[in-house]
């Protein structure tokens, strides 16, 4: 077919030309018949350019050929020529198409290549200072080259893959249909296996599927690594307690010191009725430490959870780090040392609670050294503190046990948590009672005072029988716990009469004093208040005289304003022999613990001594005087009961008592501050004798009614041969035979 048979149709172009036989559209009706005449499709020359991506379309727009080149165009010699012309253009463009992309990418290396020797053309052109400039770019264009390069391996690899990937899915399949019937074990094998990188072929593929597999392994122990530094920070952190604590409605101890244990154990015995509690201990000490040192103490803590925070009290992030706002008492304790440095720092943790921004939920109970700083704390932490202060409480208990021996006993089943205790509640059924019927309506409690609501919650201790419970008044009682007592019907009970006069003789006392104390002058002006006109003080310790007087007046004594008592004093160790053989120990006679019928017959028990002895003269005085001890580890109390001595004050475990009972209700401190005042009411024992005849029966609620005639309130008694008294006895409307031995506890007003 020449071009001029195609120009003879009546819709040509001088713009047509011969088309190539890859894009000849021919149909046959015989396929015999290689000579039967065809119809072409031209394309335009404005369109040859992209003749690849030219489809036929579906309809045939095939022109007819003249009549003049058909015989042309059916010759055999043509139609041999054009079959393998038509084949070979075939062949090319299958290879063309697979070669494209190939192309594509060898061009775009041709462009970076291009570019490389533009850059490098133009480095002998600007300046040396720019060489260094062209130099990076250089060596961006060669690594953008690489990367190229790479990428067209990479994915010349990938196609390659992907046809034998291809072929194996085709022979999978095949296989399938042909074992359909085979296991589906065989079939899931075979799954898993397709399009594992390690099944590559050749070398490239290999290399590539070993890089892409060590990439994936140090991704992972990358990941593996921050994983695990990330755990083995926060086990860190929950070991050295820098967690939160997210409790709530827990108590909150601040500081460190010997008082702790016995202060958690406390706690400890006031959370047991509720099922156990929460306690959250924050001390400058790292928290292995601390839990170290709370599991060698020894009690059970009876499902009280105790969680220990290392962190400081002065800095607000750890306090919010405890949940300082949610707690609902927080105590601050005193740290071991100079006494005007501790309470320094007592009022500096104060002053950051009350700056917590959240609020405070809970009271703050604050351990004090020192009775002068109690103004100033007490100003600074407003009607949110509560204050014990520990050498006061101590020095008051030491006073009143030396003249009452046995009352060291009666404060310690008092305070702690694990006999009878005080306790505050409203009961609406007792309102227009009046105090002498309420103080037999609690078969299980003893009333001791009143909280009058018209006088703003102020607690009356011993008030008057004649007073009547108004409207929101409530009743301070000594029981067992909150919920173990409840006012019951009131009972007929014979009031009776007191045995004979009522007078207690006071009398002057001769009271020796081992040691030195930093609060000397409060003791001494305590004894001043209670002791008789005439009484004697010995001093003896190893301080010099004149040094003595100056520490007392610096400490605010006066001690011309002294009325009841004179100073004696005696320089010496009590711990060595010579010196104590100078004092006479007989003559110190503050109170009898025994009778001297009793005294002949345990001393005849211990032993004959030569009077003039030193063994001798320190039994006669252990005898006929009183003995009390300060002993600040609890453990050592086993120790003294195998001893002849009188009474002993723990005076780290009354302090922690203290501090854990106006924890759990700061009422409590109102009680306590006036039972150990120089003023109001406080702890008394007295003789039987006083308030019944040899033998007389009696129940606990007659000796009770007996007492309200010199307003007295019994609250317990000690029985002739007993070790121990009994506070808040069972069964009070049962009587019973006493002896005129027996002693009674009471509360009373100071003589």
């Amino acid at each position: 077919m020449s071009l001029d048979s195609a120009e003879a149709s009546p819709s040509s172009s001088r713009d047509w030309f011969f088309p190539s036989p890859s894009f000849i559209h021919s149909t046959s009706n015989s396929p015999q018949s290689p000579n039967y005449p065809r119809k072409f499709s031209t394309i335009p020359r404005h369109s040859r350019s992209s003749h690849t991506d030219w489809k036929p379309p579906k309809t045939s727009t095939f022109r007819s050929v003249s009549s003049s080149g058909s015989a042309a165009y059916g010759d055999p010699k043509y139609g041999r020529v054009r079959r393998r012309i038509e084949l070979r253009r075939r062949e090319k463009m299958a290879k063309q198409e697979k070669e494209d992309p190939v192309l594509e990418q060898k061009r775009d290396v041709s462009k970076a290549v291009s570019g490389v020797k533009t850059a490098i053309g133009e480095m002998g052109i600007r300046d040396f200072g720019q060489r260094v400039k062209i130099r990076w770019q250089m060596a961006s264009y060669i690594a953008i080259l690489i990367t190229a390069f790479g990428s067209l391996v990479h994915k010349n690899f990938s196609l390659h893959n992907q046809v034998i990937d291809l072929q194996d899915q085709i022979s999978t399949m095949n296989i399938r249909l042909q074992a359909c019937n085979t296991s589906d074990t065989f079939d899931t094998i075979s799954i898993l296996q397709e399009g594992n990188h390690a099944n590559s072929e050749g070398m490239g593929p290999r290399l590539v599927s070993v890089s892409i597999s060590f990439g994936g392994m140090l991704i992972f122990a990358m990941m593996l690594g921050l994983v695990s530094d990330a755990i083995s920070e926060k086990l860190d952190s929950l070991r050295k307690g820098r967690s939160e604590v997210v409790e709530q409605n827990h108590t909150l101890i601040l500081g460190w010191s010997d008082k702790l244990g016995s202060l958690l154990n406390q706690l400890v015995i006031a959370n047991e009725s509720l099922g156990g509690g929460i306690v959250v201990v924050m001390a400058e000490r790292d928290k292995e430490e601390m839990e170290l040192d709370i599991a060698k103490m020894e009690f059970d803590f009876r499902g009280t959870s105790v969680i220990c925070r290392s962190g400081s009290p002065l800095i607000l992030a750890d306090l919010k780090k405890v949940s300082v706002s949610k707690a609902r008492a927080i105590v601050v304790l005193a740290d071991d040392g100079n006494a005007d440095q501790s309470d320094a720092r007592a009022l500096r943790t104060v002053l950051s609670l009350t700056g917590v921004k959240e609020g405070l939920r809970g009271h703050i109970v604050v351990e004090l050294s020192d009775l002068d700083n109690e103004v100033l704390v007490k100003l600074v932490g407003g009607e949110l503190v509560e204050t014990v202060v520990a050498h006061d409480v101590i020095g008051r208990l030491m006073i009143q046990c030396a003249r009452q021996p046995g009352l060291a006993q009666i404060w310690e089943d008092i305070l702690g948590f694990e006999n009878c205790e005080f306790y505050i509640k409203r009961w609406p059924q007792l309102d227009g009672m009046q105090f002498e019927d309420v103080l037999i309506s609690f078969p299980d409690a003893i009333p001791c005072g009143v909280k009058v609501a018209s006088r703003g919650g102020k607690i009356i201790l011993n008030p008057e029988d004649s007073y009547v419970l108004q409207g929101g008044d409530e009743v301070l009682v000594i029981a067992e716990d909150d919920d173990t007592y409840a006012p019951g019907a009131l009972p007929m009970v014979w009031r009776g009469s007191l045995a004979g006069d009522f007078i207690v003789p006071k009398l002057t006392e001769k009271i020796l004093l081992c040691g030195w104390r930093r609060d000397m002058e409060d003791m001494i002006m305590v004894l001043d208040a209670f002791l008789a006109p005439g009484s004697e003080l010995w001093m003896f310790n190893e301080v010099v005289e004149s040094e003595r007087e100056r520490k007392l007046i610096d400490g605010g004594l006066d001690l011309s304003r002294l009325v009841n008592i004179t100073l004696v004093h005696r320089e010496g160790n009590a711990v060595i022999r010579r010196h104590l053989e100078s004092l006479p120990l007989e003559s110190f006679d503050s109170a009898k613990r025994l009778p001297y019928r009793e005294a002949m017959v345990t001393r005849g028990q211990r032993g004959s001594f030569s009077r003039g002895s030193w063994i001798g003269e320190m039994q006669q005085a252990s005898d006929r005087s009183v003995i009390i001890s300060e002993i600040l580890d609890p453990r050592t109390k086993n120790l003294l009961s195998m001893s002849k001595i009188s009474d002993y004050v723990l005076s780290n475990e009354l302090v922690s008592m203290a501090l854990a009972m106006v924890a759990e209700d700061r009422q409590i401190n109102d009680v306590l501050e006036e039972l150990f005042a120089e003023e109001g009411n406080e702890l008394h024992i007295r003789l039987a004798e006083l308030y019944l005849h040899e033998g007389e029966e009696m129940s606990f609620y007659e000796v009770i009614l007996r007492a309200r005639q010199k307003r007295e309130i019994v609250i317990g008694y000690r029985l002739e041969n007993a070790e121990r008294a009994v506070i808040n006895p069972p069964n009070k409307n049962e009587r019973r035979r006493w002896s005129v031995k027996d002693v009674f506890v009471v509360i009373t007003e100071k003589e």
